[in-house]
């Protein structure tokens, strides 16, 4: 079982597209690892390859008698980018990646579990709102979810 990744780090993408990967989420990811579009807007998610092995273990479990089946499997393995960790702890973020993104310098990584992501600062920000708004609605879907937080 991998490490869960949790944390929220403030770097910047330099002139040649490198990201320094926060220390706390690398020894997770481990210095391999994938890196595919995210499905929310403005993300790119960061997964370790044994999370990556899982998820894709699922996705050849569909079989590719449906079509819906045939496009999830092409969209994700034709997007999916092996990534590695240089010697200073960065890694480089592809253009196309990046442009889907809308990522440009300032970026906000956070770990969300088995996976790590990437966004914009302003797409983060964006997503973040109003943070005691956020707090009452995430405590809403917990009680919803009878998720017990509280211990």
């Amino acid at each position: 079982m991998s490490k869960s990744m949790r944390g929220k780090f403030y770097h910047s993408i330099d002139s040649k597209g490198r990201l320094i990967v926060p220390s706390k989420l690398r020894d997770a990811l481990g210095s391999e690892f994938v890196m595919t579009p995210g499905l929310e807007d403005h993300s790119i998610y960061l997964y370790s390859i044994e999370e990556w092995d899982n998820f894709t273990e699922q996705l050849n479990q569909l079989g590719s008698s449906k079509a819906q089946n045939r496009d999830l499997k092409r969209f994700f393995q034709a997007n999916a980018v092996d990534c590695s960790i240089d010697s200073q702890g960065r890694t480089v973020i592809p253009a196309e990646l990046r442009e889907d993104a809308e990522i440009e310098k300032d970026v906000v990584v956070i770990g969300n579990g088995r996976k790590a992501e990437i966004w914009s600062a302003a797409a983060w920000k964006e997503k973040e709102g109003d943070p005691k708004a956020t707090r009452r609605e995430i405590r809403k879907m917990l009680e919803d979810s009878d998720i017990d937080f509280y211990g």
